[in-house]
């Protein structure tokens, strides 16, 4: 197969790229060259900006592609733009949508593709939804070959799950509190990159997946105080908590209270059965625990990318501090 990925040098697309190659498919990578992951060697690298639509279209010009796939579109703008520069050249186009689509606060549990789509907390799960709602529109009146994954929360060494990258580990080793959202019971799922890419692999190509959507995560739940511990412990330090309201954050840090409100203060557990059956092979391994495990040694043992962000540092001691006066 001869692919192409728009991004592909990303936390979740990367692993896929590398997937890709070790299947022998023929890999093409759209992307400006600016991600410290370095891409496959056997990738075929077009130099191109997405954006710029004119010059993407020049870049593509003579190819056809049997799988096209668009990790970085985040707005209706972003799919109207790939509908014209795709439409008469590939046989799929699959849109990276978002599990923090689905209905808040949710329904029911587990959250399956048949949830319905709507966030009224985040801007950001909303253009996912557009997106959707444009392709698929385009799909049912064009016959455009849309298929849509909906991943939550994958990551690989270099995502903390907790806000601020290094910046919880430096506050455990300061002996200092970090933040966790409400009372941290609510469970999360984090997926792996190397679980999630057995899964969407085994997409491509695939005509049976042609105007559908599939949820492709871990099967493993854990509550935001788990996750704390679990990076503490890894990291060899002492942990110290301070919970605090979603709504409290909000007031302080809007993108981080809608991204909570919007997302990592409900409690998820995924219905993973669609993807199984069409993609047998696909069956998550990797506990949180081994990839807090690779976290931890990312970020404290070869100190890599460890860099503190003070303005976000102080904003979580104003934080605490406020909340415990009140």
């Amino acid at each position: 197969m001869k692919i192409l990925f728009i991004g592909g040098t990303g936390v979740i697309s990367s692993e896929c790229s590398e997937l890709c190659i070790e299947k022998g498919i023929d890999l093409f990578l759209l992307n400006r060259g600016k991600s410290f992951r370095t891409p496959p060697a056997n990738a075929t690298i077009i130099n191109s900006d997405i954006r710029n639509v004119s010059g993407t279209q020049n870049a593509v010009a003579g190819h056809k592609f049997d799988v096209v796939v668009d990790w970085i579109a985040f707005n209706e703008k972003h799919v109207k733009d790939d509908f014209e520069l795709f439409k008469d050249k590939t046989e799929q186009f699959i849109f990276i949508s978002s599990a923090s689509a689905y209905q808040k606060p949710i329904p029911k549990l587990p959250i399956t593709e048949e949830t319905p789509l709507a966030n009224p907390f985040w801007a950001y799960s909303r253009a996912k939804i557009d997106c959707e709602k444009f392709l698929m529109r385009m799909y049912k009146e064009n016959g455009f070959p849309v298929t849509i994954v909906r991943p939550s929360h994958t990551y690989d060494e270099t995502k903390n799950p907790l806000k601020g990258d290094y910046l919880p580990f430096f506050r455990m080793k300061e002996s200092k509190p970090i933040i966790i959202h409400d009372d941290g019971n609510s469970l999360w799922t984090l997926t792996h990159t190397k679980d999630f890419a057995k899964g969407f692999v085994g997409l491509l190509g695939n005509k049976r997946t042609i105007g559908e959507a599939y949820n492709i995560t871990s099967d493993e739940t854990l509550a935001w105080n788990e996750i704390a511990k679990l990076l503490a412990e890894k990291a060899g330090y002492d942990l110290k908590i301070a919970h605090i309201p979603s709504e409290f954050i909000k007031q302080y840090d809007e993108e981080w209270g809608d991204g909570l409100l919007g997302d990592k203060a409900h409690s998820v557990k995924f219905d993973n059965s669609k993807i199984k059956t069409i993609v047998p092979e696909f069956n998550p391994q990797i506990k949180f625990a081994e990839g807090a495990g690779e976290i931890a040694d990312y970020y404290v043992t070869r100190k890599m990318n460890n860099n503190v962000d003070n303005a976000l540092d102080q904003l979580m001691d104003k934080i605490i501090h406020n909340y415990s006066i009140q």
